[in-house]
């Protein structure tokens, strides 16, 4: 998994690109760091880039949401697509989170 963030106002977008899998777990922990810290209220993770997620990748990304319901930050996805939708879809992942198309 690689991303890229862009602030606006009071938005980060952060696109996350390739695999997103337990593999990753040091990486996004940097990533919720980062997200942590910006002076974005809304942290936005758009997936359209990213091409696969499995059961831990969706357990980081609720790790995420709540790191940044700790520090008081709006979280949700964007943009998902493909394996990745389906995977948010059968975890019921909209009941949680806020997910954006």
């Amino acid at each position: 998994m690689d991303y890229g963030i862009e602030l606006r106002d009071q938005e980060a977008v952060v696109r996350l690109r390739g695999r997103l899998t337990f593999n990753d777990h040091a990486k996004l922990r940097v990533l919720i760091g980062e997200m942590a810290q910006n002076a974005a209220k809304r942290q936005v993770l758009d997936l359209s880039s990213l091409e696969f997620v499995d059961s831990a990748g969706i357990g980081m990304l609720l790790i995420a949401r709540e790191e940044m319901a700790n520090t008081g930050k709006q979280f949700m996805l964007r943009a998902a697509t493909g394996q990745v939708k389906r995977v948010l879809t059968v975890a019921q992942i909209a009941k949680i989170v806020q997910i954006e198309d």
